[in-house]
């Protein structure tokens, strides 16, 4: 049996919580997950994992052997990368998740000089609008915006942007431009589902809290920007969301001497996990990326 074989899939297991999704992500089939740490339980002479109605968990014993393998694997990770030089690069596969509008704009154009620089390295995207599992999807590092639900999770902060009201020059021809927040109430606002309907202002000390409402709300941030580019309404988003339409004139700010509160990037790294060397290159690569942004 190889030893860092079933230590990375003993290791996977305990984070899925079943066979079965273990098998998934390994791409192996179920049969062999089980035999494998069948095999481990034999070597160890020790019972590693026991079934409840919530899936698999680990024993005591099982506790401590996934917390020591865990810390080998990261090990061998870094000594690997440590060996094979700087100019090398990384290998292997990462797996990344973001939102499915930023990282069409600013992550899978600058993913070519990823690559380039780290040839031996596959990368799988996934793209989704929802937070999403990490462990049960396999996930190295997620790329989020806004406020962290979780205080517990294992974050770092890529970068902070901005936060305007944007619409076409072709919808403002028509409606008018708003010149006070209050205004906006008059305005067909494309909504964003997991945003907020009251958004709140500044500007020198005064305060306006203001309510946005109108006939469309979307789920998915591709849905806004394709409302606003079809001059159906304003928004409120991130420079980011708009940042080619905003440098062509495609679309422009309202509201420019009021102030809306900044949106946060992290990378999110799993739970229980020490982040591997890929994730953290690849946190770092991002964070360069919007530094210039």
């Amino acid at each position: 049996m190889d030893r860092f074989h079933a230590m990375a899939t003993y290791v996977r297991v305990v984070d899925t919580g079943s066979f079965s999704a273990a098998a998934r992500q390994l791409n192996i089939g179920q049969p062999a997950v089980s035999k494998i740490v069948a095999q481990l339980e034999l070597r160890l002479q020790t019972r590693l994992l026991t079934r409840s109605t919530h899936g698999l968990t680990p024993t005591e014993a099982g506790q401590r052997y996934y917390e020591r393998a865990l810390a080998a694997l990261q090990e061998a990770d870094e000594a690997e990368l440590a060996a094979r030089g700087a100019g090398k690069g990384l290998s292997g596969k990462l797996r990344i998740s973001a939102a499915t509008t930023f990282a069409r704009l600013h992550i899978i154009p600058q993913l070519p000089a990823f690559l380039e620089e780290h040839p031996e390295l596959d990368v799988d995207v996934i793209l989704d609008d929802r937070v999403i599992d990490l462990i049960a999807e396999g996930i190295d590092v997620s790329l989020r915006m806004g406020n962290l639900p979780d205080s517990g999770v294992v974050a770092r902060k890529l970068a902070t942007g901005a936060r305007s009201v944007i619409a076409t020059p072709g919808y403002l021809s028509k409606k008018g431009e708003p010149t006070t927040p209050s205004d906006l109430a008059e305005h067909n606002a494309i909504l964003y589902n997991p945003q907020p309907s009251l958004w709140t202002f500044t500007c020198q000390g005064a305060v306006v809290s203001t309510a946005l409402s109108g006939r469309i709300r979307v789920s998915a941030a591709e849905g806004q920007r394709a409302a606003v580019l079809s001059h159906m309404g304003l928004c409120i988003a991130s420079d980011w969301m708009f940042a080619e339409e905003l440098r062509n004139g495609a679309v422009r700010k309202v509201l420019t001497s009021w102030q809306l509160p900044s949106i946060d990037l992290w990378a999110v790294f799993p739970n229980g996990r020490l982040a591997s060397a890929k994730a953290r290159q690849f946190a770092g690569f991002v964070e360069a990326i919007m530094a210039v942004k």
